[in-house]
């Protein structure tokens, strides 16, 4: 019998070694916490005064922390925040990397934003009209919460056991794009059968954890749409909460864990009402439960995560007399950024020309790319990213720190809300971003998706 080169052996040597090969798994641990205040924060969003008025159900915090094979780890947080402010999110992971070794790019700390939820320190910094006890109140529950986060993903990385992952899509279709569809036409519209307008993304990635036993320990989905079917006065985590309570019911001791992809210029339409709000959830239950019907793609167990800080330039900085003339404006948010930003320039700061935008890479295995983003992504982001990148892909908004909302060219070329001039609405010292404000972000996605790429 012929013998085996040196090259095969060396080869062969190498697949049995792999990961895939070797019986090697990765390890995943779940928490999860109660977050609905006990003391009456107001809920965020809406810029007014909503003090709460009980609750239709909980709002939770979960985590999901994960290891390779080769012992690397990486933790996503999902909550029912309507936001998480930059300052909040650099504090606790600063926190998370005293405490248990955490570099900043292996922590992604995502909020659903839920308007049923409550408000946050340097969230919407002039949303609001509050007082000296409503602001005290917001600071102490949330350095609550920051310690929360910190409890949550201390217990999920002591859960760490050996685990699989698999990954498959599902669809759901009630997200409208907002932008070009008028509100109070798109129920006569859909009864009528009409083609709604605009880019929408109806897909429903899911991400399984199950036990070496076969058992769901957990489900991370997503879907791009704003969770604002309701506006009312109760603690509620909108149509995600009861989508995850849906799921949670029909998989005893597994989390059901939400991110919002990228949903920025997307409603759940028609809205207002309870019903509307259940029937959402359960279309997006139901469009995860289709993912989960094998065959699921497995997932091998190997882990990179890349993250960087990309400048995001302004249009242009506001100037001392453009605002002395806004606190005359008759909208009051403006008029109160205006009252703020003028006592920012008497204590003798000086604005940036641009903010640091947050942006995340994480590659498991060769199968799923889940690129993470800052603030309240458009939906042509996930479009193009996806387009890019291929099968496996992910693309999550509202990541690390809601900033404000960030258009693609086309957005801020076409204006309104979503590209315009209402960057103060997010306490930024400017109207509107700059406009290559796209280039920018893709540039940076880019060079985060070849960090994670996986040699062999």
């Amino acid at each position: 019998m012929k013998r085996p080169t040196v090259l095969v052996v060396l080869l062969i040597a190498f697949v049995l070694a792999h990961p895939c090969f070797a019986g090697e798994t990765w390890k995943a641990g779940i928490a999860k916490a109660v977050i609905t205040p006990e003391k009456p924060v107001w809920l965020a969003g809406y810029g007014s005064k909503r003090a709460p008025e009980g609750k239709l159900h909980d709002l939770w915090m979960k985590a999901l922390a994960l290891e390779d094979a080769g012992g690397r780890r990486a933790v996503i947080v999902t909550s029912d925040f309507q936001g998480i402010p930059k300052a909040m999110c650099d504090r606790t992971c600063e926190k998370l990397r005293q405490r248990f070794g955490l570099a900043r790019d292996q922590v992604m700390l995502t909020f659903s934003h839920n308007h049923c939820g409550p408000r946050l320190t340097g969230d919407l910094h002039d949303y609001y009209p509050v007082d000296a006890g409503q602001v005290a109140l917001v600071d102490d529950y949330t350095t609550q919460m920051e310690a929360k986060i910190v409890e949550v993903v201390g217990e999920a990385l002591s859960k760490l056991a050996p685990a699989n992952l698999r990954i498959g899509e599902g669809r759901a279709t009630f997200a409208v794009n907002r932008r070009d569809n008028r509100e109070a036409e798109v129920a006569d519209l859909l009864a009528k059968g009409t083609a709604l307008k605009g880019p929408v993304d109806h897909a429903v990635p899911v991400l399984t954890v199950t036990g070496t036993d076969g058992r769901l320990m957990a489900m991370l989905f997503g879907y791009a749409c704003h969770p604002t079917t309701l506006s009312f006065t109760q603690w509620c985590g909108d149509y995600p909460g009861f989508a995850q309570l849906a799921l949670e019911k029909d998989h005893p001791g597994a989390a059901a864990m939400f991110i919002n992809t990228c949903g920025a210029d997307q409603n759940p339409l028609p809205r207002r009402k309870v019903e509307l709000c259940e029937r959402y959830g359960q279309m997006l239950a139901e469009g995860v439960e289709n993912a989960l019907k094998p065959p699921m793609k497995r997932v091998s167990p190997s882990l990179r995560t890349a993250f960087e800080f990309v400048e995001l330039a302004y249009d242009k900085v506001v100037t001392r007399e453009e605002l002395q003339a806004d606190l005359q404006h008759k909208n009051a948010i403006r008029a109160r950024w205006a009252a703020r930003m003028l006592g920012k320039l008497d204590a003798g700061e000086k604005f940036a020309a641009s903010y640091p935008y947050p942006l995340h890479a994480w590659r498991l295995g060769g199968e799923m790319l889940l690129i993470g983003m800052g603030g309240e992504a458009v939906v042509d982001y996930a479009l193009r990213f996806k387009k890019e990148f291929g099968p496996g892909t992910w693309v999550c908004g509202y990541a690390d720190d809601l900033i404000a909302y960030v258009p693609s060219r086309r957005v801020w070329e076409e204006g309104g809300y979503e590209g315009g001039s209402f960057l103060y609405e997010y306490g930024r010292p400017a109207l509107r971003w700059g406009g290559d404000v796209e280039d920018r972000i893709v540039e940076s996605v880019r060079r985060l998706v070849k960090r994670t790429k996986i040699m062999p």
